[in-house]
Parts: C-alpha cells; sequence; structure tokens
C-alpha cells in the first residue's frame, strides 16, 4: 500500500484587518493561499497540487462567519459561513430554499460543517453546485481590496476553470443576494447528476428559479443555469427567452430543454462523455422545469 503523503510545511497567519489580508496577499503574491474551510486547499496541497508558503486566515475577520436577512435587502452571507450554518439559517430556509437544496448537494454533511459558500465559488469549478444556485438568485460578490470593496455580479465573476474576477491582493468578504422575486410567489429546483447518490462531483447540476410575472406572454419568468458542462457554470438565456414568449406546455418545455443542451459545451473527461452529458442537461432540465412548473400551478 502507498504511503498516504503528508502536508507540506507553511506560515498560518490570522491577520486582524482586511488592509493586512491585502498586503500579505499582494506581497507572498502566489506564495500565499486564503484559508476559509480547507476543504479544498488541504486537500489540493497533501497531493501535491500546490505548495503555498503561507496560509492567510480570513474567518475571523469582521463580518466573515455571520447571515443577515431583510425583506428590504436581501440575504447577506459572510464568506466564511459554513455550509451548514447556510442551510440550517431560519431566513435561508424561508425565502431562498433553492440555495439549501444546492448546498446540500455538495460532498457530504460532515465536509459542510468546514466548507463554505465562499471557498466553493472562489473555486471557480466549472461543476460547483452552489454556483447554479448563485447565478439564478442574481447573487453579488463583495472584494475587499486595496482600494476598498468593489462588487462584482455572479454572472461575472468566472472566467475559467479556476479563474475568477478577483485582482491581485482581493479576497471574497461576503455574498449578497436581493429578495427573491414575486416574495413568495417563486419557486425554485436544484438537480445533479453525479456517477453516485451522494458526495460526488456534478456530471450535470442544473437550477430552475421560475416566478409569476404578468409582463411576459407566459405570465411567468424562468431562470436557468448549469454547472459541469461548459468553462465555468453559465445562465441559459435562449431558454429562459423561450419560457417567457410562450405559453407554458410540454412542449416549450421540451424547446427550453433543447436550448439549454445546445448551450451546453461539455467535455469528455474521467466522470462522464461530452455526449452523455449534452443528453443529461436536457433530461435534468425538463425535469427541473416540470417540478417548478409543477409548483407555480398550484399556488
Amino acid at each position: 500500500m502507498l504511503p498516504t503523503p503528508g502536508l507540506p510545511s507553511f506560515d498560518y497567519i490570522k491577520p486582524s484587518s482586511p488592509s493586512e489580508v491585502t498586503k500579505l496577499l499582494l506581497k507572498h503574491e502566489n506564495a500565499a493561499r486564503l484559508f476559509m474551510g480547507g476543504t479544498d486547499v488541504f486537500v489540493r496541497m497533501r497531493d501535491g497540487f500546490m505548495c503555498p508558503k503561507i496560509l492567510i486566515d480570513v474567518k475571523r475577520l469582521p463580518g466573515m462567519t455571520t447571515i443577515s436577512f431583510s425583506k428590504r435587502k436581501g440575504l447577506t452571507i459572510g464568506a466564511g459561513v459554513d455550509m451548514n450554518t447556510i442551510a440550517r439559517h431560519p431566513a435561508v430556509i424561508e425565502n431562498y430554499p433553492l440555495l439549501v437544496q444546492a448546498i446540500e448537494s455538495v460532498a457530504s454533511y460532515q465536509l459542510r460543517t468546514r466548507a463554505t459558500l465562499g471557498g466553493n465559488l472562489c473555486n471557480a469549478s466549472p461543476a460547483a453546485d452552489t454556483a447554479p444556485a448563485a447565478l439564478v438568485l442574481d447573487a453579488n460578490l463583495v472584494l475587499c481590496g486595496r482600494r476598498g470593496e468593489r462588487v462584482v455580479p455572479i454572472q461575472e465573476f468566472f472566467l475559467g476553470p479556476g479563474k475568477t474576477a478577483m485582482k491581485p491582493g482581493e479576497f471574497l468578504s461576503r455574498i449578497e443576494i436581493p429578495p427573491m422575486p414575486a416574495q413568495r410567489g417563486a419557486v425554485g429546483r436544484y438537480l445533479k447528476l453525479g456517477r453516485n447518490a451522494h458526495g460526488d462531483l456534478a456530471i450535470v447540476g442544473v437550477a430552475v428559479l421560475g416566478y409569476p410575472d404578468r409582463k411576459t406572454i407566459s405570465g411567468y419568468r424562468f431562470r436557468l443555469a448549469l454547472a459541469s458542462v461548459a468553462p465555468t457554470p453559465i445562465r441559459v438565456p435562449e431558454a429562459e427567452s423561450t419560457l417567457a414568449n410562450a405559453l407554458i406546455t410540454s412542449e416549450t418545455i421540451g424547446w427550453a430543454s433543447n436550448a439549454a443542451m445546445e448551450t451546453a459545451k461539455p467535455i469528455d473527461d474521467v466522470r462522464s462523455s461530452a455526449a452523455y452529458r449534452e443528453a443529461m442537461v436536457r433530461v435534468l432540465t425538463k425535469r427541473a422545469i416540470n417540478d417548478v412548473w409543477s409548483t407555480l400551478n398550484k399556488t
């Protein structure tokens, strides 16, 4: 049996202010890594994919582990809040059940006691389960840097596998999610296909959010996002337009599902072929839209 590799040596720093974090990141550049939950960085260090000399623990900075909600402003989640805390928060359960679904599909309960929403988004994995939910919820990411804070819409955050819009010296401080459209009239669904029932990376992930909108022909508006089928998590505007501009029928849902399949640009990898991913995008999108539509019809 091969021995399990250990962690390389590193310095652990717990800064007391955002400006100290920025200075450390700028000074040490590629030698420094941010540390929140550690569920990804420690695995990569153990397996030799990265070897940072410094880990910067940002969890104890003000606001990093807090959750707040108001009907006017929406939901604010510190980047260092662990996933289980988010999924158990009463305001999240009541107002953002789609986010709960996405979080509970990530790995295992034990891992989610450490894993953070901020870390899952900042890893910029095309297969990140929380990314499609964040996309359809129109989340904004608040980044701290040498010039203070700036807000980046989630649609502009992912640039490629492992690449984000964060500039040198910046780190994610919080995620802001606006109030749900149509308030209690919105319905969401996240569906994930993996190689096993629990704990696996997504082969395909589909998030759908639907809500009443009298300005559309259908009387409803839908938002759709996909994971693990393109270089980044993506929205599907063609499918969204289809569902807004025609009466919602099985045929319309089929058109939207086809549009999602055509938008996807998957690759072959060890977990799945591109052809299988494309087919499953259509299947899961159709299933998710039908689930959302069925619930909307009952309200």
